[in-house]
C-alpha cells in the first residue's frame, strides 16, 4: 500500500512538474512575444520619428520660390499635350474647365499623363489635378462620364446607399482619367437667402445635407478622390462673380447654416473652400477668405478642420470690384490662414512674386508659407502623387509617382465604372424612385 501511495505521489510530482515546465515554457513564449511586440512597436515609432524629422528637413530644403508656387491652384492651357504658361511658376494644382477636356476618355488620360510626365522630367513637384464635378449644372465631365444629377435631384430621388454608389462610380471614372481632387460637394443648407444662387447645388435642408453630403464625401475619398467641401461659411443670392455677398444672419440662424460643416468634418474631407461672403455678426469688415476669425478661429479651432483651406477665385468680382486686387488678396488670404489660393487665370507670377517678397522681409509670414506648403505636401504624399523616398545619402525627397498602367487598361476600367454609373442612374434617378 505504501508503495502504491509513493508511486502515486511520484507520478503527481512528475506530472505537476511537467505542468510547471509547460507553464514556464508558455510564460517564456508569452514574454518573448511581448518583447517582440514591444520591439516592433518601438521600431515603428522610431521609423515614424525619423520620417517626420526627414520630412521637416525636406520642408526646410525647398526654395521659397517653389514653396510659394505650391500654394496656388490655377487654370491651364490646352487639352492634348501639357505646356506650362509660365515655366518658372508651375502651381501646386491645376483646375480644369470644359475647354481643357478632350471628348474621349483616352484623350483626357493622355493630357493628364502629360502633366505628370512634364513635371517628372523637369524636377517639378507634380500638381494635384482638380475639377468641379458637383453634378447638374456644374458637371465638367458630362461629355465623357456617366450621368450625374444635381445634388438636389439626388437627395430627392435616391436613397443614401444609391447616392454613395453613384458618387463612387463617378470617383472611379475620375481617378482613371487622371484626376485626384473634386472641388465639391456644396454642403450649404438651402435657404431663402441662397437658393437662387445655389440653384439645385445644395442637397436641401440640414438633414439632407448631413446625410447625402456625408455619403458624397465618403464615396469620393474612399475611392482616391480628395473632396473640397464648399462654400464656408455660406453664400447669399448675390453672385460672388459680380458682387460681395453679405450674410446678415446671427445667433441660431447662423449656427444652422454652419452645422453641416461641423458634421461633415468628421469625414475628413481633403479641403474646405472659403466663400467671399462677409458675415456682419462675426467679422463685418472682411470677406470670409480674408478673415482670421473665420479661417483660423472657427474653421480650424472650433470645427477642428485639419485639411487644406482653399480660397475661392481671387479674381472674382466680389474681391476685385471691392478694393481687393489679386496681389493684395493673396497676402490677406494667407494671413487669415488659407493654404491654397485659387486663380481662374492661367498665370500666378504676379501674386506669387508679392508673396515671395513679403516672406523675405517677414519671418512670421514665411512661417505661414512653410505651414501651408506642409499641408499641400502631406496631401500629395497621402494621395500617392509623390513618394517620399530616401536616397543613398540618407536624404529624403519628393519623387513623382507615374502611372504604371497603360492608357487602354485605364479606359477599360473607366468604361466599367461608367456602365455602373449608368445602371444606378437608370434604376434610382431616371425612373424617379423616391426615398
Amino acid at each position: 500500500m505504501r508503495k502504491i501511495v509513493s508511486f502515486f505521489v511520484f507520478c503527481l510530482f512528475v506530472f505537476s512538474g511537467c505542468g510547471r515546465i509547460k507553464d514556464q515554457a508558455q510564460d517564456n513564449k508569452e514574454k518573448k512575444m511581448r518583447k517582440n511586440s514591444v520591439a516592433i512597436y518601438n521600431a515603428l515609432i522610431l521609423a515614424q520619428k525619423e520620417k517626420k524629422s526627414a520630412f521637416e528637413k525636406y520642408i526646410s530644403s525647398v526654395s521659397l520660390h517653389d514653396k510659394v508656387c505650391q500654394l496656388f491652384i490655377e487654370n491651364l492651357e490646352g487639352d492634348t499635350v501639357f505646356v506650362p504658361v509660365e515655366k518658372d511658376f508651375v502651381p501646386g494644382g491645376y483646375l480644369f474647365f470644359g475647354y481643357n477636356l478632350a471628348d474621349t476618355p483616352d484623350g483626357i488620360i493622355k493630357f493628364t499623363d502629360s502633366i505628370k510626365k512634364y513635371c517628372a522630367n523637369n524636377g517639378i513637384i507634380p500638381p494635384f489635378l482638380a475639377i468641379d464635378q458637383e453634378g447638374g449644372l456644374v458637371n465638367r465631365l458630362k461629355i465623357v462620364n456617366g450621368p450625374l444629377p444635381s445634388a438636389e435631384k439626388i437627395a430627392s430621388c435616391a436613397d443614401i446607399d444609391s447616392a454613395y454608389k453613384i458618387y463612387s462610380a463617378q470617383a472611379k471614372q475620375m481617378k482613371n482619367l487622371g484626376f485626384d481632387m473634386n472641388i465639391a460637394p456644396v454642403i450649404e443648407v438651402k435657404t431663402a437667402e441662397n437658393e437662387r444662387f445655389l440653384n439645385g447645388r445644395s442637397f436641401g435642408d440640414f438633414q439632407k445635407v448631413k446625410e447625402f453630403g456625408t455619403a458624397c464625401v465618403n464615396a469620393y475619398e474612399n475611392h482616391g478622390i480628395g473632396t473640397v467641401v464648399k462654400h464656408f461659411p455660406g453664400n447669399t443670392n448675390t453672385d460672388p462673380h459680380s458682387g460681395l455677398p453679405e450674410i446678415l444672419l446671427s445667433g441660431t440662424e447662423l449656427e444652422e447654416i454652419l452645422a453641416p460643416f461641423f458634421e461633415i468634418n468628421r469625414c475628413a474631407p481633403a479641403g474646405t473652400l472659403m466663400s467671399h461672403a462677409r458675415v456682419k455678426s462675426v467679422d463685418g469688415e472682411n470677406p470670409a477668405c480674408f478673415s482670421k476669425r473665420w479661417v483660423s478661429e472657427i474653421l480650424r479651432g472650433k470645427i477642428g478642420f485639419e485639411g487644406i483651406v482653399f480660397s475661392d477665385d481671387i479674381f472674382m468680382g466680389a474681391l476685385a470690384l471691392n478694393g481687393f486686387p489679386p496681389e493684395e488678396a493673396a497676402v490677406k488670404a494667407l494671413e487669415a490662414g488659407v493654404n491654397v489660393i485659387m486663380v481662374s487665370e492661367k498665370r500666378i507670377s504676379g501674386p506669387a512674386k508679392v508673396l515671395i517678397s513679403k516672406a523675405e522681409k517677414d519671418e512670421n509670414f514665411k512661417n505661414l508659407i512653410d505651414n501651408s506648403f506642409r499641408k499641400v505636401m502631406e496631401y500629395k504624399i497621402r494621395q500617392n502623387l509623390v513618394s517620399f523616398e530616401k536616397d543613398e545619402n540618407g536624404n529624403y525627397s519628393a519623387v513623382p509617382v507615374l502611372q504604371n498602367e497603360t492608357v487602354a487598361a485605364r479606359v477599360e476600367k473607366f468604361n466599367k465604372a461608367r456602365k455602373e454609373n449608368i445602371d444606378i442612374y437608370i434604376e434610382k434617378i431616371d425612373y424617379g424612385k423616391k426615398n
